[in-house]
């Protein structure tokens, strides 16, 4: 074996040779996986296979990347490149014999959960978990309610959780805030614990928050009438019956990720002077009117719903905030949309991560975009 053909966060075990299994085990031991130096990042896996391979969904690279064996050793290896401040999500594919199964890194502890299970996750040099996303004992937690309520446009019970801030008085009004997926971002993106820290900070106002989830996703996320029916007609009349609210336009946004952005931003153009502000994250916003769509199974009525917005861009909201991942398959349609709202005459703000499209990547814009679309006395001091 060439120890110079090895990866140079692996050569100092191989220095003198193969390594005896103690010395892999110490090695192993006082090591942080994967190895991150720069921005070559060394991904390793310890045990018998016939055939190891990093499983990530990284657009524009190979879905499947084969480790390499160390010769002596039970050892596998891979090296990518891992630029700064980048954050993927993978799972490991080993192989013995006829069996093939993707498991979690076991030398890597750190991990993000969605509503499939659990990625082990890589951090490039440079990022690291917002603090706003954890708990601050300081922070005074808010409450959640959850109602079901009978919904007619649906013709389906729907469950709402409603957030009511710490200092929640029926003698103030609040701005009002409607989340698609709204469980999924509290289980996976930590949004009790960010609207707690952020209000805490006085980064956004106080705000109550109408959580909701869909019956078929891909039914009523894509351009549904029925599901517009329900936020405008339905939802919105009977929490401004039930709660405290401003009941003003620019005090309601709609926010979404992937196929909620979808819900959020068709329910707006449906609605056009109902909702000011929409918080809009890595935005399912297929399009064919300049040709075939690189995605697969693109759905058709999400297809011509932003087909003919293209066509015809309208005011829906003052603001929009749009964010996607830079190793997401979005990341055109999402860049796309920007100048179709902003030629509409809507102000938008769009961030971009290194991420991909994932919980925890929403999680990490939204106090770009809750900040920026309802931004708190702390920021209108600085302003």
């Amino acid at each position: 074996m060439i120890t110079a053909m090895l990866p140079a966060a692996l050569r100092p075990l191989f220095a003198m040779g193969p390594p005896n299994p103690a010395a892999v085990e110490d090695f192993l031991a006082r090591s942080r996986f994967p190895l991150v130096h720069g921005t070559s990042c060394t991904f390793v896996w310890h045990g018998e296979a016939d055939a190891v391979s990093l499983k990530h969904w990284i657009f524009g690279l190979p879905q499947k990347q084969s480790f390499h064996r160390i010769e002596g050793a039970d050892l596998w290896y891979l090296q990518l490149e891992l630029p700064p401040q980048s954050r993927i999500e993978y799972k490991l594919e080993v192989v013995n014999g006829d069996e093939a199964v993707w498991i979690e890194d076991p030398l890597n502890p750190q991990r993000a959960r969605d509503p499939y299970g659990a990625n082990s996750v890589a951090y490039g040099e440079g990022y690291e978990t917002p603090e706003w996303t954890q708990p601050n004992s300081e922070s005074r937690p808010g409450t959640l309610e959850e109602v079901w309520r009978p919904s007619p446009a649906l013709e389906r019970d729907a469950r709402l959780t409603v957030y009511l801030p710490a200092r929640f008085r029926r003698t103030r009004k609040y701005p009002l805030l409607i989340v698609h997926d709204g469980h999924d971002f509290l289980e996976y993106a930590s949004l009790r614990t960010v609207l707690d820290n952020l209000i805490h900070r006085l980064e956004i106002p106080e705000m109550v928050v109408a959580l909701t989830d869909p019956g078929q996703r891909l039914l009523e996320y894509a351009n549904f009438a029925p599901h517009a029916r329900f936020i405008a007609d339905e939802l919105v009349p009977w929490l401004e019956s039930r709660f405290p609210l401003t009941g003003r336009p620019a005090d309601r946004c709609l926010m979404g990720a992937s196929m909620g952005a979808v819900a959020a931003l068709s329910t707006a153009v449906r609605y056009p002077d109902r909702f000011g502000r929409l918080l809009l994250e890595s935005g399912s916003f297929a399009f064919t009117d300049i040709g075939e769509s690189p995605r697969r199974g693109p759905i058709e009525s999400v297809v011509g719903f932003v087909n003919a917005f293209r066509e015809r861009p309208r005011k829906v909201a003052e603001r929009a905030f749009v964010s996607c991942g830079r190793y997401e398959s979005l990341i055109v349609e999402n860049r796309s949309l920007v100048p179709t709202l902003q030629s509409a005459g809507m102000e938008v703000r769009y961030v971009e991560a290194r991420d991909g499209h994932n919980w925890e990547n929403w999680r990490d814009r939204l106090r770009d975009g809750l900040t920026w679309l309802y931004p708190g006395p702390m920021w209108m001091v600085y302003e």
